[in-house]
């Protein structure tokens, strides 16, 4: 099957996330809005200055130069944060600091630069237009104007919006709950000798801190030597209390690539296996417990480059959103990669500004220090040989 094929078989499966929960706008950033949120007043709520000057009736101003001043009397001043009332009169102003309250009557300010910054009265050397360096009611936002839809990925941008408007709690959905189990007899926790056959256990601190950096919560991790009834029991344990579980290792063909039957006698209703992709080819999708399983190679490069695959159009899905779906978009490759590969074929590498380099000549599933330098993915097609200057699909990691 090809990889967007086993996708849409996850998608069709997964129940999104129903549950939802009020947070404080200082918590809410990278979560998805579980409703919209309208503005209940406008920002600003009153006309400000946008900068330091003098509060005028633009007509007022008509004409003046500085061989021929607009004279005008001043009633007085106001900073930001004040709100004093002044009652226009003809040929008046009041003296106003950035983000000061321009009182009724006024429709312009004149910048300081362009007065004799008179205290009692004050000499204008130039005309002004209605309107200019004035902050008009409701020129950020209108009351009754949505800040954000339903299903928004909430940026910094949003909580400053949040904040002018003076909303300091969001319903958002809760965080996504992810359970990871490394598999393999071989894998040696932190903390643990060095052992001669023997590896720490790596992937599984790449797949959390992957989750975790966004705002995801790994609610279990475990690695399991290879026996079929523990492993089955983790199994059953993390269905119960996570939306995605993953697991790495022991679903290709050897003598302990045991996750295939496990999974089958836990009761997982397989979705896929097999996929027409190197590397991660064993890479198998499941259901359990109505949870969708992702069982990855035990490979690290393999698992990292398939959990892209599979792992966000998940998270999207649970959480009503796009947002951590990868961009695929077109580059031109910098250098040959005459390699032709029997199946379609994911090739480490690193995009800038539509060119595509291959930073490193290691491509083993087993390397992934050069992953640092990279950013993206080459997907190669089945039999395809790439030559300096081609274009080339990529897939930009969110690792």
């Amino acid at each position: 099957m090809e990889i967007e094929e086993c996708v849409e078989l996850f998608l069709k499966n997964v129940t999104p996330v129903s549950e939802t929960e009020q947070v404080h706008i200082t918590e809410a950033c990278a979560r998805v809005a579980a409703q919209a949120v309208r503005a209940s007043r406008p920002v600003p709520a009153f006309p400000k200055s946008a900068m330091d000057g003098y509060a005028v009736r633009a007509e007022d101003t008509q004409g003046a130069s500085r061989e021929k001043p607009a004279i005008l009397k001043v009633l007085g001043e106001n900073c930001a944060g004040d709100c004093g009332e002044f009652r226009y009169e003809k040929n008046c102003a009041v003296r106003v600091m950035t983000g000061a309250y321009i009182p009724e009557g006024f429709d312009a300010v004149i910048r300081q630069e362009d007065t004799d910054y008179g205290m009692e009265q004050a000499a204008v050397y130039a005309s002004a237009k209605p309107y200019a360096n004035y902050c008009r009611v409701g020129e950020d936002m209108q009351a009754g104007e949505t800040v954000f839809e339903k299903d928004s990925m909430l940026t910094p941008l949003h909580i400053g919006l949040l904040a002018g408007a003076g909303v300091e709690y969001v319903q958002v959905y809760r965080q996504l709950r992810v359970a990871i189990i490394s598999t393999g007899s071989e894998l040696l926790s932190l903390g643990e000798e060095p052992q001669k056959g023997k590896i720490y256990n790596s992937i599984l601190y790449i797949l959390k801190a992957a989750a975790e950096r966004e705002g995801f919560l790994t609610v279990y991790e475990r690695a399991c030597a290879d026996e079929e009834r523990a492993l089955e029991s983790m199994l059953l344990e993390a269905a119960e209390c996570a939306d995605i579980v993953v697991t790495t290792g022991g679903v290709s063909v050897g003598k302990k690539d045991l996750l295939p039957a496990v999974l089958e006698r836990a009761g997982a209703q397989r979705l896929f296996a097999r996929a027409n992709i190197q590397p991660g080819t064993p890479t198998i999708g499941s259901m359990l417990k109505g949870k969708p399983v992702l069982s990855l190679s035990g490979n690290p490069y393999a698992a990292i480059a398939n959990f892209e695959l599979y792992f966000w159009e998940l998270a999207c899905a649970l959480l009503h959103t796009d947002a951590y779906r990868p961009i695929v978009k077109q580059a031109r490759i910098q250098s040959d990669y005459p390699k032709v590969n029997r199946l379609r074929r994911l090739v480490r590498a690193y995009e800038e500004d539509g060119a595509v380099y291959l930073p490193t000549a290691a491509h083993m599933s087993s390397v992934i220090s050069n992953m640092t330098q990279c950013n993206c993915l080459i997907d190669l097609p089945a039999g395809a040989q790439v030559l300096k200057g081609d274009i080339v699909t990529i897939r930009r990691l969110r690792l």
